[in-house]
């Protein structure tokens, strides 16, 4: 089989690895892929907006199964596109994409469907915005309707953050917004929980603890993820009959009310408050750095999930996974995620990568000359596998050490919660 991934960061570089252990897969494409994709794959360089030169790609080279890695294109339709053309697509449609591509979307299904979340207001301008922040107790979440890649949400503790963060949504800072949306603060414990599903049946596909901030304790700016580790140290039996019963069911049925079905993974992002399951917000997709943690404790043929998933036959697929603990420490330029520089030699990478314990997954890399470049603000993804948490970091530590990259910092504490 030909498969094609389509994406560039930490995520499609695990699919890509955790792939390439199919026997059924003879050739892999990434679009555009990065400096690890290209050990493993083809890397194409193609525009992700423009669908039409993507789809005389796969047509041309007979690609049997495109998935799509990132939000960006499965808001814009790229599933639909590829679909008109009878290409087999891991990933949800256009219309399933709402669920990321507008909190508002979700936030009047959670309304609808009596699914547990924050209670919320939305705001056209900032004048109502501001009127509203002005009766409002501290501290109180401030969200850009629209995709920011995972940096548009706001955590105000005061009038001066909360209406500095209405004027940067409203001034275009995650592009265009129509709304704002601003919720209560729900004290507890964030927890991301995945599921997959091709519209009829729906899987657990694990849990992991996300670290979004950039300093070390849970401080500083948001990012798009500082590192992470599977599973979380909250899931439970009892827990994880109340997400699938309170919040991922009734959203599935949500959907199909409007004629949608969800096709694909879905991640729902939790505060869990004394044991009971509220909705953050939904991507449509796997987390990245999640599904670097994850994937390396798959035992089921990932390829075997995805065909499934395209054939509406999950039912007769028995996901099974290693007894192990999993941890992942991401690698930033520095500066991240402000300004950083680009073109960053990573020197040493090579006997790194050769030597490994565990897995080195790329992110905003690029091979130029045989020399490996840092081209993004995430660039390196250490992972690790083991029957307990802190020797996953030990190891994972260590290697970052070897590496001694100096163009580039990560956060120490990674797991501290669980490690404590």
């Amino acid at each position: 089989m030909k498969v094609g991934i389509i994406g560039s960061g930490g995520r499609e570089h695990s699919i890509c690895k955790i792939l390439k252990n199919s026997i059924k897969i003879n050739e892999i494409y990434c679009f555009p892929g990065n400096a690890g994709t290209a050990n493993i794959a083809k890397n194409i360089k193609l525009k992700l907006d423009k669908f039409e030169n993507l789809k005389n790609f796969i047509l041309e080279k007979k690609i049997d199964l495109i998935i799509v890695g990132p939000e960006k294109p499965l808001v814009d339709g790229i599933v639909d596109y590829l679909e008109g053309f009878n290409i087999k697509v891991f990933g949800p449609n256009k219309k399933a994409s709402q669920l990321e591509g507008s909190k508002i979307f979700t936030k009047k299904i959670c309304e609808k469907f009596n699914i547990p979340t924050a209670k919320f207001g939305i705001f056209q301008n900032k004048d109502e915005a501001k009127k509203f922040l002005e009766k409002s107790t501290f501290p109180i979440v401030i969200k850009a309707d629209n995709l920011a890649s995972g940096k548009g949400v706001y955590i105000c503790n005061n009038s001066i953050e909360s209406h500095q963060a209405v004027n940067e949504v409203f001034d275009g800072k995650f592009g265009k917004a129509k709304n704002i949306l601003i919720e209560e603060f729900l004290k507890g414990e964030e927890m991301s929980y995945f599921i997959v599903s091709d519209g009829k049946t729906i899987k657990s596909f694990g849990t992991a603890q996300d670290h979004k901030r950039v300093l070390e304790g849970d401080n500083g700016k948001n990012t798009g993820g500082m590192g992470a580790y599977s599973p979380s140290r909250l899931i439970n039996d009892v827990l994880e009959k109340k997400i699938f019963d309170k919040i991922i069911k009734p959203t599935l049925f949500g959907l199909s009310e409007i004629g949608v079905k969800y096709k694909g993974f879905l991640y729902a992002g939790l505060m869990i408050v004394e044991n009971e399951p509220y909705l953050i917000e939904y991507n449509v997709r796997m987390g990245d750095p999640e599904c670097q943690t994850i994937l390396p404790k798959l035992k089921t043929d990932l390829l075997k999930i995805f065909l499934a998933c395209c054939d509406f036959e999950l039912d007769k697929i028995d996901i099974q996974w290693v007894n192990k603990k999993s941890l992942c420490v991401v690698i930033c330029s520095k500066g991240y995620p402000d300004d950083f520089k680009k073109n960053v030699e990573i020197v040493n990478l090579k006997d790194i990568e050769k030597n490994i314990e565990g897995y080195l997954f790329h992110a905003g890399t690029t091979n130029i000359d045989d020399k490996v470049y840092a081209i993004g603000g995430r660039v390196l993804n250490f992972v690790s596998l083991s029957d307990d948490f802190k020797s996953s970091r030990k190891q994972i530590y260590n290697n970052i050490n070897k590496l001694n990259w100096t163009g580039g910092f990560c956060r120490k504490d990674i797991g501290y919660k669980v490690l404590s």
